[in-house]
């Protein structure tokens, strides 16, 4: 009810049926969590240990007595066992949303929310705008942010998890006693942090760049960004600036020479944060090689890749567009396989 709270400390929060009700001082309710149908049993509610508020027929255990639980309506907090992202069966797309402010915990302007317009990735939102992209899972981490992998040496462990129930990301402590947390912050930093008992803090182990590169479109499509090189937007191979120079972030990259369907090739892009996935075709049943061809006979192919980089590669996804968004990284990032005109090769 953070977005209709109580105007007082005086409600009451109560089973009614097989609901749980939260009711002001006029015995009004405000929030319910608007559950229908019967239930022979007595309804408990329970607070777990992990910080999971559940509702449960109290003669069931385990996962076929829950009703509702906390955890599927995450706020600007997500926590060890939580998961991010849709399920399948009930449709819920849990995402996290800001605070108005520093003391105002109200629904601010920014969400952190799962797509699913290609690759499943994570898209951070401000006021209906987007202003970051985790990148796909490439079967290791979200290819936006490599920073991932260095997770483990602070004892947190991650899933992603994309089946016929789900498609959700999930972590967890492996140390006993160690406390964690990522938040969506009202700043415009989604931050995992881990709780220090002797200085009684939070402590930031990780968060997003706050890099030009990982703002999102921060160099205009069929360009790339690379923070080590001056001027940091690029030009893909095969493109040129459509001013004649590119000095800055609104220069259009454009093809030198049209692609003519029979004859064109590809040229390898390393270390790339993969482009926007949003409208790309994904086939995780095939192959390089077969992703290769199958953009060959595709005369609206612009650029294909590996959805998944692990036990050498798997996995196609192509795009048939521009390409958006892409970062290369030093040291990280993915295979990118763009078509040009055989003369620009």
């Amino acid at each position: 009810n953070r977005d209709n709270p109580l105007s007082n400390s005086a409600g009451t929060l109560k089973i009614s049926g097989i609901n749980l009700v939260l009711l002001n001082q006029s015995n009004i309710s405000v929030w319910s969590t608007n559950l229908t149908g019967a239930m022979r049993s007595p309804v408990v509610a329970e607070l777990l240990s992990n910080g999971n508020f559940v509702l449960k027929d109290s003669k069931t255990n385990g996962k076929g007595g829950l009703l509702w639980q906390s955890f599927d309506y995450p706020t600007d907090t997500l926590l060890p066992h939580m998961k991010l992202g849709l399920d399948l069966k009930t449709k819920n797309n849990r995402f996290l949303t800001s605070w108005k402010n520093s003391y105002d915990p109200s629904s601010g302007s920014l969400l952190y929310k799962l797509e699913m317009l290609g690759l499943p990735e994570f898209f951070m939102w401000r006021s209906g705008g987007l202003v970051f992209r985790s990148g796909p899972w490439d079967g290791f981490r979200f290819g936006g942010i490599p920073e991932m992998e260095r997770w483990k040496f602070v004892n947190i462990v991650y899933n992603f998890t994309e089946n016929k129930e789900e498609i959700a990301f999930t972590y967890r402590v492996t140390t006993p006693n160690v406390y964690a947390r990522m938040m969506m912050n009202f700043d415009g930093f989604l931050q995992l942090s881990t709780w220090i008992p002797d200085t009684l803090e939070w402590n930031i182990v990780w968060q997003t760049s706050a890099d030009s590169c990982d703002v999102y479109m921060s160099c205009t499509p069929n360009s790339y960004c690379d923070p080590n090189e001056r001027p940091y937007c690029n030009c893909i191979k095969g493109f040129e600036p459509r001013s004649g120079a590119l000095d800055n972030t609104y220069t259009e990259c454009i093809r030198k020479t049209q692609l003519r369907c029979n004859g064109d090739g590809f040229f390898w892009l390393r270390n790339m944060k993969l482009p926007d996935t949003s409208g790309a075709i994904v086939d995780k049943r095939i192959g390089l090689k077969e992703c290769e061809d199958r953009c060959i006979e595709d005369c609206n192919c612009t650029a294909f890749a590996n959805t998944n980089v692990q036990d050498g590669g798997s996995g196609c996804v192509l795009w048939t567009s521009e390409l958006a968004d892409i970062r290369r990284f030093a040291n990280a990032g993915q295979d990118l396989y763009v078509r040009l005109a055989a003369v620009d090769l």
